[in-house]
């Protein structure tokens, strides 16, 4: 039974080497196809015959032949180098194009970063951006992401994305079902969406009302799902036009009352290298969140 410890592996440059020698038909042509000396197309190819045991190339012959059993093991390395080839990594292309990896928690990620990623490509069609999302209330991020944004307090640092506000929303349908709404005290007689990421005491507070956080329904951990459970009809959320923009644009959420409050967290950008793609890239991300948010927030003043 054979191990790991009797296979002989030779290097890809001997394997090129041979591969474009006989194909070319000589030393010559393939050391000007790779780039470098006859000498070292011969010696690449004597090393690889000599670690084979076996003659794989016809010197005497013009062009070079490969002998029988090179021509049965060009078959092999053929397939074997466009193998290698086929990796996207082993591109010259690949290698060169700068790379950013961007965490950020869902809902932001979902409901305003996706939305401007054809701006994004546009503005820079040679860095790659790859998109991570974050898991509330766990923090830990890998030593490889190269921006983050991050939901959070003044505490966080780094640079605010948006200084957004939130305000109650409704779906029409459940509207339509309750007592009217005309005051903020009237959602009294509303079922009102609750989360811990967006909590209803800064709303309260702005609206005159000395009310505790709503103790009834399911808790959701979640932005995102606070929203579509408010489009569904299950309540009231306390949104960010920020992200309700695409229900509010299509009338599934409507806004209620004129009193709007800042949020008790914000998104921030954290502290990222001084230098590379990320500098480029984090000042086209507040751009791009801080004019998602106006045009957002003007779209609750035209709805109101």
């Amino acid at each position: 039974m054979s191990s790991a410890n009797d296979v002989r592996y030779p290097s890809i440059d001997a394997l090129r080497a041979f591969e474009a020698a006989a194909r070319l038909g000589s030393f010559e042509r393939a050391a000007d196809e790779l780039n470098v000396t006859a000498g070292a197309i011969g010696k690449r190819i004597s090393t690889l015959e000599e670690l084979l045991g076996t003659t794989l190339l016809t010197r005497g012959s013009k062009p070079l032949t490969p002998t029988a059993t090179g021509k049965e093991y060009l078959v092999q390395v053929d397939a074997a180098l466009k193998m290698f080839a086929a990796v996207p990594l082993h591109r010259r292309a690949v290698q060169q194009t700068p790379r950013l990896r961007l965490t950020a928690p869902p809902t932001f990620a979902r409901q305003i970063l996706v939305p401007q990623l054809e701006s994004f490509a546009a503005k820079y069609p040679d860095v790659e951006l790859e998109v991570l999302l974050s898991i509330p209330y766990l923090h830990s991020t890998g030593s490889e992401t190269d921006l983050e944004v991050r939901h959070g307090g003044d505490e966080l640092g780094g640079t605010l994305l948006m200084d957004d506000v939130v305000l109650p929303m409704i779906a029409p349908g459940l509207l339509a079902r309750l007592p009217p709404l005309i005051e903020p005290g009237d959602l009294a007689h509303a079922p009102l969406l609750r989360t811990p990421i967006e909590p209803w005491a800064p709303w309260f507070a702005a609206a005159g009302l000395g009310w505790a956080e709503p103790s009834q329904g399911p808790k959701l951990v979640d932005l995102g799902m606070t929203l579509e459970a408010a489009v569904s009809g299950l309540g009231v959320a306390l949104a960010r036009p920020s992200l309700a923009r695409q229900w509010l644009e299509s009338g599934a959420l409507r806004p209620l009352f004129a009193v709007h409050a800042r949020p008790a967290h914000q998104y921030r950008l954290l502290p990222h290298a001084a230098s590379g793609p990320a500098v480029e890239c984090a000042r086209w991300l507040v751009d791009a969140s801080r004019r998602w948010a106006d045009e957002a927030l003007a779209l609750v003043s035209a709805r109101g």
